[in-house]
């Protein structure tokens, strides 16, 4: 007698139909994010490249001596209903280095990329993530938190007023990765977990009109951005 197959209880198939959904949407964006490298519309996300910071390429890069394969680090911010997803990508990044992803005030670079000769200091600085260059010179992180226009810190026991962080940057963990460069070990920056991390390795441009950061899509106009 042939075997005789039975279409599962309704209760069955509606289960198996709904995880075979929800798994579709969880692979979706992975995807999607992966390749997808242009900027969708400008209110609910943006895409911009940040910048080698130039006193310290040749300790940064995977191949100093091509300018063909420069270093490069792409972030991809998308807004959502509660808080944002910022991609950060990067290549032809020196295999094996680690550095510390920042939110901060200002950037030490002008919008065409040479150091801004009136920097004194980033401002108000908000640590990430960390970020680890794997042994092909590539890698990516990714972090949900506010960014989009409203991305702010205050402090009322110093008397810091709301301040927005709309720069994006990442600094060398280690300092001595940098010390081949010129960077003096003997006088880290704070700017990760333990306080002792190197120079500034790759941040965001300020635009050329507004001289606000990327993080800000809807300037107001006034030097401020419209949350």
């Amino acid at each position: 007698m042939g075997s005789i197959w039975i279409w599962p209880p309704r209760r069955v198939r509606f289960v198996a139909l709904t995880a075979i959904v929800a798994a579709a949407l969880l692979l979706l964006p992975l995807s999607a994010g992966a390749h997808e490298l242009s900027a969708p519309a400008a209110d609910s996300s943006t895409t911009f490249q940040l910048a080698a910071n130039p006193a310290f390429v040749n300790c940064l890069a995977q191949f100093p001596n091509d300018p063909t394969r420069p270093p490069q680090a792409l972030a991809k911010v998308t807004s959502g209903s509660l808080n944002d997803q910022l991609t950060l990508f990067v290549r032809n990044i020196k295999p094996g280095l680690a550095f510390d992803l920042f939110t901060v005030q200002r950037s030490n670079l002008l919008s065409n990329g040479t150091p801004d000769p009136s920097f004194t200091n980033f401002g108000l600085a908000w640590y990430q993530s960390d970020v680890q260059v794997n042994s092909q010179g590539t890698g990516q992180v990714t972090i949900r938190t506010i960014l989009l226009n409203q991305i702010f810190g205050f402090d009322p026991d110093v008397g810091l007023n709301p301040v927005n962080t709309f720069h994006v940057g990442f600094w060398f963990n280690n300092p001595n990765d940098a010390a081949p460069c010129g960077f003096d070990v003997t006088h880290p920056t704070p700017f990760n977990g333990e306080h002792n991390a190197g120079p500034v390795a790759m941040i965001s441009l300020p635009n050329a009109v507004t001289g606000l950061g990327p993080l800000c899509t809807r300037p107001n106009g006034s030097g401020g951005c419209n949350p």
